[in-house]
């Protein structure tokens, strides 16, 4: 039997493609703005978990 965990777990070509196809759909000049909304959403996800974190605290 084929186990599950291999199709969840991408390996280096899977990555190279998804890569490419990206950047087909979205273009160079897009990226950089997708990856800042990106990082601006985690970063804000992170604060409003620490935020909770410290409200079960006190």
């Amino acid at each position: 039997m084929i186990s599950l965990s291999i199709f969840l777990a991408p390996g280096p070509w899977q990555i190279v493609l998804i890569v490419v196809i990206v950047l087909l759909l979205f273009g160079g000049k897009k990226i950089p703005e997708l990856m800042r909304g990106l990082g601006s959403g985690i970063k804000e996800f992170k604060d409003a978990s620490k935020e909770e974190d410290t409200d079960k605290k006190e």
